[in-house]
């Protein structure tokens, strides 16, 4: 038997796998973390008081739509590095637009106050916690996504766990927008931003250790 047909009769026996599995199995480890995570806000630290009022707002919608697109984006990242070939990365270029365009509105929003309330505006009144609270929020997250690497098949494992951790905390952030009162986009930018790469960071540290198999 040489080489060739040895191969065609190992591969014939391999189920058909559905094409969009990885993003499936992808979004249930996010489901399953995300569960854990809204609990321990809603729980933790509590849903802010006036969320029916600031929903009505442009400053939540803002949050939202920065960090559910970064969610996304990072998800379509981290479906490509669970593949064993070497991933594209450039087709996600798109990737930068949330940031440019949060920026952008930040750039306006500062441009429309005194200068001397731009260090408020850029700190408001949880800095200091802000970026570890979303660091922490993502973890649960990014053990649902461990789980998920588990019947996939990464190669590039630093990259793999850094992508991860950004996702995670992407919807860790998502979520803790139901606590955080903040409303400047510099602040969302800034803090929100620095959460997520620090998450990114960890996932990292950690990728060749637990995505190995």
């Amino acid at each position: 038997m040489n080489t060739d047909t040895l191969i065609d009769q190992l591969a014939g026996d391999v189920p058909r796998v559905p094409r969009r599995a990885r993003l499936y199995r992808l979004g249930g480890g996010i489901v399953a973390g995300a569960i854990v995570t809204l609990m321990a806000v809603t729980l933790g630290l509590g849903v802010r008081p006036d969320l029916a009022i600031a929903m009505h707002g442009f400053a939540f919608w803002m949050k939202w739509i920065y960090t559910i697109s970064l969610g996304i984006g990072s998800l379509a990242v981290t479906a490509q590095l669970a593949r064993p070939e070497a991933p594209r990365l450039r087709r996600f270029w798109p990737l930068v637009i949330p940031f440019l365009l949060l920026g952008a509105v930040g750039a306006v929003e500062m441009a429309h106050v005194p200068t001397a309330d731009w260090l408020a505006m850029w700190l408001g009144k949880s800095w200091k916690i802000c970026p570890w609270l979303v660091l922490v929020l993502a973890a649960p997250i990014f053990v649902g996504l461990l789980w998920s690497f588990r019947r996939l098949a990464p190669t590039r494992l630093r990259a793999a766990g850094a992508a991860a951790g950004f996702t995670a905390a992407a919807w860790a952030a998502t979520l803790y927008c139901l606590h955080c009162p903040e409303v400047s986009a510099m602040f969302v930018l800034t803090w929100y931003t620095l959460g997520m790469m620090l998450a990114a960071c960890v996932g990292a540290l950690c990728g060749p250790r637990l995505l190995r198999w």
